[in-house]
């Protein structure tokens, strides 16, 4: 065989592999748009029988009422091919409960649903029975092709067995077999075990459907105080399998979100209470949506949240799919113990800041809950403590800040000395130098601040969204997780809310005198004049404004923080720094020879630079006004 036969045939079994596959796949395709196209088929002759019966009720009484509203087909009507359906579609609902010590929960058995979530053991703001899910405010819908799209929703289930911590509801159809939603409640728990079978349908729902359509959705309630706080910590999360935290939506904000990859659950996230749906096989896909209510709202509701999710379904005999639901508190030690990151929905902070909350505030704060079951007490322990602890940074930030206050009057005579601008790099020189004889860092006093601010933002997270605090009062304050307010003003100031907190009001003032008292240390230099207006009166304006409408523990903690602060800035500067021995420290180095560091020798020769700089630049500007004069 001749080369150029050899590459003629291997040309035609090529092509000959190109038509088959290309067949193959043609073939593929043109059986799913028939399978496609026989799912509309099946709909648009249900339809088509519907509207054939309205019609024919409509012309055997013209001129009626009936025959009126016939022309319009009613939504609660649709006949099904599956006279088990029909019955089931057109049949009384009826409420059936089951409950333990945690939680009451209605179901309809209209759709095999829960109907309302009581959670037994918390109360609303106004002392009425803590309705997660009020009565029909939640739809649990699964889709699912039997030869036609059947809406669980649209049919009325038989009760098959009912005890006191579960219930069994079934479809039936006129082969025998049956769609079954079985409900169980564990004893002590916040978790709804649900079971979704179904029972010899192997030949009404076809192999070939691989998955079927979940919808969830719910109108969460208000069931705190303030509104604004409430709604800000009130969002939608999911989580995906793997991650090391999961997802969020919302926050005081309408917001959708469309997932395509898959994710394990979704929760309905109340400041303090949660509705969580786990699917342990996994959703495929979902879409989210969250929609705030209005603070007026008539029914008081918070927000609308819906979840439309795509999960497996593979019917192969009798097929069972697990799903649970959580409608419980956002306790952490709570949501923890099921295992499954539902505690990372708790808004903690970031990795440090959730750090320090997670393994630091927490247990203290509930060690300490333990044994004082005053909680204005708690917070004032851990205040104590955290002073306690951060009292080397402190103590080192105070006493730079001290030191600073004692060479004031030498930092003033330096600034009398340079008072033109030209001479900005000698009074830096001179201040510099001043420090340096006086053994004073001029970030000595900020560091230290510094390395603590991820403690104060830990407990700026920590508290409003702690569920310990929640109707936990304290002196004038009913509830330490809301706003304390004294004054209610019957309009809205913008920005800071219809009332006034009284706790957010002191723990302004105490500010401004602690910034009173730290700005004395400062120089008089007017450079310094905009930083010393903002510390003392900017900052603690604005703090006023953000935690009025804030946990009132949180203006609590901040107020003790900044009393103790005060005690230990006045107890360092009269027994533990000496400013007389500071001055003499500077008066006995005048005129030796200053140790200088690598960076200051850097300074000061960046310095000489931009002085050699300047000077030319003045020279270049007489020798232009020479010019411009001849």
């Amino acid at each position: 065989m001749t080369k150029e036969s050899k590459y003629n045939i291997i040309g035609f079994v090529l092509i000959g592999a190109v038509m088959f596959a290309f067949t193959w796949y043609q073939s593929r395709q043109y059986k799913k748009q028939m399978e496609y196209q026989a799912q509309l088929d099946s709909i648009a002759r249900v339809e088509a029988l519907e509207q054939m019966v309205l019609d024919s009720a409509a012309a055997a009484v013209p001129g009626s009422v009936a025959s009126q509203t016939a022309q319009t087909p009613s939504p609660a009507f649709r006949p099904y091919k599956d006279s088990c359906l029909n019955v089931a579609a057109s049949a009384e609902p009826s409420i059936v409960a089951i409950a333990n010590n945690k939680l009451r929960i209605e179901f309809s058995t209209k759709g095999a649903q829960p109907y309302s979530v009581d959670v037994c053991d918390y109360r609303r703001y106004d002392s009425t029975a803590l309705m997660l899910i009020p009565a029909g405010a939640s739809e649990l819908n699964f889709n699912i092709y039997a030869g036609e799209s059947l809406d669980t929703k649209d049919f009325v289930f038989d009760v098959a067995e009912l005890n006191d911590t579960s219930v069994v509801m079934r479809l039936p159809f006129a082969n025998g077999g049956y769609i079954q939603q079985k409900y169980t409640l564990g004893q002590d728990s916040y978790m709804l075990r649900n079971e979704l079978s179904f029972v010899g349908l192997d030949e009404i729902i076809p192999r070939k459907v691989s998955s079927m359509d979940l919808s969830w959705k719910a109108d969460i309630p208000r069931l705190e105080k303030g509104y604004k706080n409430e709604k800000q910590y009130s969002r939608i999360d999911y989580y995906i399998d793997g991650d090391k935290s999961p997802e969020d939506i919302g926050n005081g904000k309408n917001a959708t979100k469309s997932l395509e990859a898959g994710f394990q659950w979704v929760a309905f996230q109340q400041q303090f209470f949660s509705a969580i749906l786990t699917a342990p096989q996994g959703f495929e896909s979902g879409d989210l949506a969250l929609d705030y209510y209005e603070e007026d709202d008539a029914s008081h509701n918070l927000m609308a949240c819906s979840a439309k999710m795509r999960t497996p379904l593979n019917i192969n005999g009798n097929t069972t799919i697990p799903f649970d639901f959580y409608f419980g508190p956002n306790h952490f030690k709570t949501l923890k113990a099921y295992d499954r990151k539902y505690e990372k929905i708790i808004p903690l902070g970031g990795w440090l800041v959730g750090w320090i909350s997670r393994f630091f505030i927490i247990p203290c704060f509930d060690f300490l809950g333990r044994f004082i079951s005053n909680y204005g007490i708690v917070i004032l322990l851990m205040t104590l403590l955290l002073k306690i602890v951060v009292s080397p940074l402190t103590i080192k930030s105070y006493m730079s800040s001290a030191k600073m206050s004692a060479l004031k009057p030498e930092i003033d005579k330096i600034n009398e000395k340079y008072p033109k601008e030209e001479d900005m790099m000698k009074k830096q020189q001179a201040t510099m130098e001043l420090y340096k004889r006086a053994g004073v860092s001029p970030m000595g006093g900020c560091l230290p601040m510094l390395l603590q601010f991820p403690i104060l933002w830990a407990m700026f997270r920590f508290f409003p969204a702690s569920i310990e605090l929640r109707q936990k009062s304290f002196l004038w304050a009913d509830d330490l997780s809301a706003y304390d307010s004294v004054l209610d003003f019957g309009f809205n100031i913008p920005l800071f809310g219809d009332h006034l907190s009284l706790f957010a009001l002191l723990m302004a003032v105490s500010m401004f005198l602690y910034s009173k008292m730290t700005s004395s240390q400062m120089s008089n230099d007017p450079q310094m004049a905009p930083m010393k207006f903002m510390s003392v009166w900017l900052m603690p304006i604005m703090m006023l404004f953000i935690c009025n409408n804030l946990s009132s523990g949180l203006s609590y903690y901040y107020l003790l923080s900044n009393l103790l602060t005060m005690v230990q800035t006045f107890v360092i500067k009269k027994w533990v720094v000496k400013p007389e021995k500071i001055l003499a420290k500077i008066e006995e180095s005048k005129g030796k020879p200053i140790q200088k560091s690598k960076w200051q020798l850097k300074l000061e020769q960046a310095q000489k630079m931009q002085e050699a700089q300047l000077r030319a630049q003045r020279e270049e500007q007489a020798k232009r006004q020479r010019r411009s004069k001849r």
